[in-house]
């Protein structure tokens, strides 16, 4: 479909960065459903912070991929923070832990990250933009991507400059949020200026925000003219977005519907991946909220019912039963 540097991306679709989502076991799952690239949560550019079960959680999978001949996934590591040479000696880091693509966050809209001048914050000083770009590229020989907000409000959509700082800069592709940071994820996202971007742009333009469906991926891509779309909250309990969005792009027609034993045992097998990842203490607290959105999707009905249930459950093996 389209390259970024050396690596081919074969499918339309991408999974977004979503922190407590896209861990190991989710991006894992993801690939094997189709997704052309997958994206870490983010990871502080901060190496003091690393020593943190969080942070040591979410770059431990690095380690477990770097000698892997036989795998085909392309693995993204999305990095957070405002000071130029941190991020280029975090990115270094990574991509010596075998991290495929390095991922600058501009996009991020929560406040712990703005109010340390990080995310989509960064946004508002585009000279900050330009040296976090130039340091980064220049640290490391494997591609560069960004992730942004049309702007910081409705009154400085700036994201059309950024883009054209991040191309001039080597950043070989954008990941575009169709919102402002001061949106957060409210109201719906517009892709007016993405399509701006596409047309100023000759690198890779990723669409992103409310794409929910496999017709609402082509009428995006139909009307930004985008490479690609980025898949994010809509993946919470229905990972088979992935494969829909990519046959309907493809063919122009729907996808068979899993069955339900088909997607049972994915389920089952994304919960012991969870378990293995994490352990048993930690996999059950964190399985809940993949049952609980897996619940919904499958019967909403019956999911509100059967959601308190499975959420007393402190015994890991129980959650194979309920």
């Amino acid at each position: 479909m389209f390259t970024i540097g050396s690596w081919s991306i074969q499918q339309p679709t991408i999974l977004a960065p979503m922190a407590g989502v896209t861990d190991e076991p989710f991006r894992r799952l993801c690939s094997e459903l189709g997704a052309g690239m997958t994206v870490s949560e983010m990871v502080t550019s901060d190496e003091r912070l690393w020593s943190s079960r969080k942070s040591q959680q979410r770059l431990s999978s690095l380690t477990s991929i770097k000698d892997s001949a036989n795998r085909k996934d392309i693995r993204s590591v999305q990095l957070a923070g405002n000071d130029p040479e941190m991020m280029a000696a975090a990115a270094k880091t990574n991509a010596k832990m075998g991290a495929d693509v390095i991922d600058i966050n501009m996009g991020c809209p929560a406040k712990k990250v703005c109010n340390k001048a990080a995310g989509s914050a960064l946004m508002q000083n585009e000279k900050l933009v330009e040296d976090i770009i130039k340091s980064v590229v220049n640290a490391v020989d494997i591609p560069v991507t960004l992730k942004m907000r049309t702007g910081w409000n409705e009154e400085n959509k700036n994201a059309p400059i950024i883009a054209k700082i991040a191309e001039d800069f080597g950043i070989q592709m954008l990941a575009i949020h169709g919102r402002t940071r001061s949106q957060k994820y409210k109201g719906e996202a517009e892709f007016n200026t993405v399509k701006k971007i596409t047309k100023m742009v000759s690198i890779p333009v990723v669409a992103n925000g409310d794409i929910t469906s496999p017709e609402k991926a082509k009428d995006v891509l139909d009307f930004t003219g985008a490479k690609a779309v980025m898949l994010g909250r809509a993946t919470q309990g229905n990972p088979w977005l992935v494969g829909q969005v990519n046959h309907f792009l493809k063919t122009g027609n729907k996808a068979e519907e899993t069955s339900l034993n088909k997607k049972i045992s994915l389920i089952l097998s994304h919960i012991l991946q969870i378990h293995d990842f994490y352990g048993h203490k930690m996999g059950t607290q964190l399985s809940r909220k993949h049952i609980f959105w897996y619940s919904m999707h499958l019967d909403q009905e019956k999911g509100s019912a059967f959601w308190p249930n499975i959420n007393r459950v402190t015994d890991h093996s129980e959650q194979y039963l309920k």
